[in-house]
């Protein structure tokens, strides 16, 4: 029994692929869009695709037509292909902006370019433009039923810009220790990424390695410029204790604190 339901199988299997290899090679649409549709239905996506990319061009203007490109969309998004989604989900919603499918079209081509932003690590130019596709959809479809999940990966994306700017901020500090003139650097970008982020989760490592590039500059600074870079890192130690005085940072950045004050001093008992 067991034999003959093993043959039954193999035989079904080779019927199926035969099937579709004719449906490939067939001179006709229709065959192929219900050939399609059923490989479809069945999630059998990558077969599907090839088939809906043959006739796609063929069924342009047809009253199915707005059925094949919302399923020959969807399949790429299936496949994980983001970048062929992102731009048929497009197509979709420009040419079927009344279809009952174009929100969620708008939202899964949104979604491909989500899936195609980098770790924070890498150049972010798909994160950038995944977060203006993702305003795009929320500004046009403001009562969305994907709104929540739309605002969810905004977030996930702003906070990738956040991490790599603060990452370069961090790194310019860290190049400083070798080479002091950087310091400035290091001061201006963390200056800058506090201004361009004021809500950001980096704010207290934030305003704490600012403090330390401004003091490093201070007391390693020539004799010119060292009081006006001493003032310069004790205003920063005054943000930086004002807006966090219990931080992780406080032990540490209390003793620089004292060096900058006895530093300063001695300016004072020398005028």
């Amino acid at each position: 029994m067991k034999n003959i339901c093993y043959t039954l199988l193999i035989a079904l299997l080779f019927s199926s692929c035969s099937e579709y290899q004719k449906a490939l090679k067939s001179e006709d649409i229709a065959t192929k869009f219900k050939m399609g549709t059923e490989l479809f239905d069945a999630g059998k996506y990558s077969k599907a695709n090839k088939l809906f990319a043959q006739i796609a061009p063929q069924y342009r203007g047809k009253p199915q037509a707005e059925k094949l490109m919302y399923m020959y969309s969807t399949s790429f998004y299936k496949m994980k292909d983001y970048y062929l989604a992102g731009y048929q989900f497009e197509r979709f919603e420009d040419q079927y902006p009344k279809s009952e499918k174009a929100e969620e079209a708008g939202f899964l081509g949104a979604k491909s370019f989500y899936y195609l932003s980098p770790v924070y690590s890498k150049e972010q130019k798909e994160t950038v433009t995944a977060l203006e596709k993702l305003q795009l959809f929320i500004n046009k479809y403001p009562d969305s039923e994907y709104l929540p999940e739309a605002n969810k990966l905004i977030q996930e994306l702003d906070y990738k810009l956040e991490r790599k700017a603060f990452e370069i901020a961090k790194l310019y500090n860290e190049i400083a220790n070798f080479e002091s003139e950087d310091y400035e650097a290091s001061i201006k970008a963390f200056d800058n990424f506090l201004l361009e982020y004021p809500g950001t989760t980096f704010r207290e490592d934030a305003m704490y390695y600012r403090f330390d590039a401004a003091y490093k500059l201070g007391i390693n600074s020539i004799e010119r410029k060292r009081q006006d870079r001493l003032n310069t890192a004790l205003k920063y130690y005054n943000a930086f204790y004002k807006a966090y005085p219990e931080s992780q940072y406080t032990a540490e950045a209390s003793l620089m604190n004292t060096e900058l004050q006895t530093a300063i001093q001695n300016y004072t008992t020398k005028s």
